[in-house]
């Protein structure tokens, strides 16, 4: 049986600087979508529907609508089911947009569990499929924790450290 591949989707818009919009994706990653190059690779011209997105304050509107970028002050227009013409939000696909975003290198503001959870699964004699089968994620996900290329839901790391690990988590807010 073929495994299907899940599409990431955009959580957060997490800032704008320039043309440059950082994301957080369903996956873990946080990635970056830098738009004054995706812009000059497709060659925007007066024409194109991106064309307005070329102004600052136009570009800085963006949303975030069903998990992927949208931005409702730039109309575009689609025949609907019936023939008529109707005016939508510009939204990049999903695909799209992942396919041209790279992901950040280590902001400041994360948290390195993956020498910790390494550790403790070390301790116990798990491997990291062990500790997936325990926890209900899989081995390539513990794998990009212990690597830290992503950051697990606190409702993942619970299961991950106490069913899991069997060991607690404390959580302050200081």
């Amino acid at each position: 049986m073929k495994k299907m591949n899940k599409l990431p989707r955009i959580l957060k818009i997490q800032t704008i600087k320039g043309f440059e919009i950082f994301c957080i994706f369903n996956n873990g990653e946080t990635r970056v979508i830098d738009f004054a190059r995706v812009f000059r690779e497709w060659k925007i011209g007066k024409k194109d529907p991106e064309f307005r997105l070329l102004d600052e304050l136009e570009f800085r509107k963006v949303k975030l609508r069903n998990n992927t970028l949208s931005w409702s002050n730039v109309g575009v227009e689609l025949i609907d089911i019936h023939g008529r013409m109707v005016t939508h939000p510009y939204e990049l696909s999903p695909d799209v947009v992942y396919e041209h975003s790279i992901p950040v290198d280590q902001p400041a503001n994360r948290f390195y569990f993956g020498p910790i959870i390494r550790e403790a699964r070390m301790k116990k004699g798990l491997s990291q499929q062990e500790l997936a089968e325990r926890s209900g994620t899989s081995k390539t996900y513990i794998s990009r924790i212990e690597n830290n290329q992503i950051e697990p839901e606190l409702s993942t790391l619970y299961k991950i450290v106490e069913i899991g690990l069997g060991r607690k988590i404390k959580v302050e807010i200081l």
